[in-house]
């Protein structure tokens, strides 16, 4: 087996045809726009999986899931890919990208916490307790934390950055568990510098704005752990909307919501899809809660995620019935947020609500929901 360190980055007129590309494909997407994190939907089992991987836009997961494997079987302490790999790992970008033209893939970088093994038992780069013992990286268990505090290790994550996006399989990388301390900004200004300034990078802050890290990144995983009441879908319209203009382009926002009773909460997953159309040019996603025992982010697909909008025809307008409406070009998207009242949204022509399959001119939206209205 041949094995290969970090590969060299492309020179400036590869990385520059690399952003065109990347900026070609955000700005081809029609809508709605639906992301996967880490984990697939699992509700169309007969459907090949690269089909269903390729039905969401954007996509991040570990570089295992591409077929990118470590030249070590102690992964956390290299910095490169096996040559064998990455031609796989190839073979499986040009597979998605013929499937779906516009998708954005993206690797995971691991930094926070990692599982057993991924350093050798020991390492100075695991973060050890008062009793000189590993720290659990959370409650589920099973992955322990790592001393990011450590600018050796800072500078080898940055190195392992600069391998994924090196190998040409992906567009740019994730940092998880994302907040404005000193030990990740420095992280994050190293990893900037490791993969250049076209990559993309997303920081997964939940529903919190990060304004010391915007100049360094593209896009928010606003895991949304908090969904339950007005405030909560308040705080995440403005965080979203805070996102749209201050992090850096281009910009891929990512919002998700879980359900509270079922994957069937198909209001919720209606007023996530909404939010994310009105307020931003970025990704939805409608997901299983973390808590529970199963894989984390599995997912139904929903009809309601297939394309029909096209292209946005200009930003969202909050209405005075409190409801936020945008033009699209082949429909209307509105969000009528938790809290409000039930919404009378009323065309000039007939349009055909997506949400109950009726055609007319006069529609209504309830509050914590949303709907999308196409020309028929």
């Amino acid at each position: 087996m041949a094995f290969a360190s970090a590969p060299e980055a492309g020179g400036a007129e590869e990385d520059a045809a690399h952003a065109a590309d990347i900026r070609e494909r955000l700005g081809a997407r029609a809508y709605p726009s639906v992301f996967q994190a880490w984990n697939p939907a699992d509700n169309l089992p007969d459907e090949e999986r690269w089909a269903t991987v390729a039905r969401h836009d954007l996509v991040w997961s570990s570089p295992w899931f591409y077929g990118l494997a470590w030249a070590s079987e102690t992964t956390g302490l290299v910095d490169g890919f096996t040559d064998e790999s990455i031609a796989t790992a190839t073979e499986t970008r040009s597979r998605l990208l013929a499937l779906n033209p516009a998708i954005v893939l993206i690797a995971e970088i691991r930094y926070r916490d990692a599982y057993v093994g991924f350093l050798p038992e020991g390492h100075r780069w695991w973060l050890t307790g008062d009793d000189g013992g590993p720290v659990a990286g959370w409650d589920e268990g099973g992955y322990n934390l790592l001393a990011y505090a450590d600018p050796e290790y800072r500078a080898h994550v940055a190195a392992r950055a600069k391998a994924a996006v090196a190998t040409g399989v992906v567009d740019g990388i994730l940092l998880d568990w994302w907040d404005d301390d000193p030990d990740r900004l420095a992280l994050l200004r190293e990893v900037r510098e490791a993969i250049g300034p076209d990559a993309l990078i997303i920081a997964n802050s939940n529903d919190r704005r990060v304004p010391e890290s915007a100049p360094y990144v593209n896009g928010l995983f606003m895991e949304a752990y908090r969904s339950e009441t007005p405030a909560d879908w308040r705080r995440l319209a403005g965080t979203l909307a805070w996102a749209e203009t201050s992090l850096r382009e281009p910009r891929v926002n990512c919002l998700e919501t879980w359900f509270h009773e079922s994957r069937d909460d198909l209001h919720l997953m209606r007023a996530t899809t909404t939010l994310a159309l009105t307020v931003s040019d970025g990704y939805c996603l409608f997901s299983d809660p973390n808590p529970l025992p199963t894989a984390d982010h599995l997912h139904n697909w929903y009809g309601f995620w297939e394309k029909g909008l096209g292209r946005p025809l200009a930003k969202g307008v909050e209405q005075d019935d409190g409801t936020t409406r945008r033009e699209f070009e082949r429909g209307t998207a509105v969000y009528n947020p938790m809290g409000g009242r039930t919404a009378t949204v009323r065309f000039d022509e007939d349009r055909v609500s997506r949400a109950t399959g009726v055609r007319g001119r006069v529609h209504k939206v309830a509050a914590s929901d949303g709907d999308i209205f196409l020309a028929p």
